[in-house]
This record gives structure tokens, sequence and C-alpha cells, in this order.
């Protein structure tokens, strides 16, 4: 049997890619766990523990779906993990976000408020107020 590459070509290329997504989604686990939508692990609470402390609910609201700030649900979506983390210790003055860069508190749990957020941006934790799973 004679097989033309040409034909070949795009289903290979499209093997290849589905491949490497796959092995991105693997490498790239979601950085909180949940359960029932709002039990979330240790770290996600401190997360959670850190957005009340900082008050970030004054300006994205109490659901994280905006007010004067932007919705951090729709943010996220799309956001790269250094781009949140650059935002928050930067802040983005021309746009009214502080700078939270010099609040030991929001920098020493941005890892796990990052997780809070993008659990909620992603539909895991259904709700804003969460509780630890123990």
């Amino acid at each position: 049997m004679k097989f033309r590459t040409s034909k070949l070509l795009p289903s290979l290329v499209l093997i290849a890619g589905v491949g490497c997504t796959l092995a991105a989604a693997a490498i790239d686990p979601a950085p909180y766990k949940v359960k029932e939508g709002y039990k979330v692990d240790p770290e996600t609470m401190k997360g959670f523990r850190t957005w009340r402390s900082a008050a970030c609910d004054r300006c994205h609201g109490a659901n994280q779906e905006g007010l004067v700030g932007p919705s951090l649900i729709n943010s996220l979506k799309t956001m790269k993990k250094e781009d949140f983390i650059k935002t928050v210790r930067d802040g983005r003055l021309d746009k009214g976000m502080q700078s939270f860069g010099n609040n030991a508190m929001v920098m020493d749990n941005i890892n796990q408020l990052y997780a809070y957020l993008k659990g909620r941006s992603d539909g895991a934790i259904t709700r804003a107020r969460v509780e630890e799973d123990k």
C-alpha cells in the first residue's frame, strides 16, 4: 500500500498538537483542591483569607464579579499567573488598582490567593465564601 504524505501530514500535525496539549494539561494541574464546590484545601483557604484581609471585595465585589474594579471571574479565565502576580504586586495605578507589593500578608500568600481566585474563575469553587476541607 502506498501512502501520500501530503494527505497524512495534516493528520499527523493534529495528533502531535493534541498530544502536546494533553501533556501541557498534565504538567499544569489546578492550583487548588475543592470538594462539593466550597470545601478547599488548606493552601487555597489561605488564599481566601488573604482575599478577605486585603479587602479586595471593595473593588472587585464580594463574589469577585466586579464592582469598580473588573470581574476577576472573567479576568482569570485568560490572565496568566505571572501577569496576575505582577498586577497585584505592582498595581495598575492608571486604572485605580493599588499596589500590594509592600503588603506582607498578600505577597506571602500570592500563590494561595491566585489558587483561590483561579478556582472561582474556573467554576470549581462555586461560592465566594469557602470552608477548609477537613
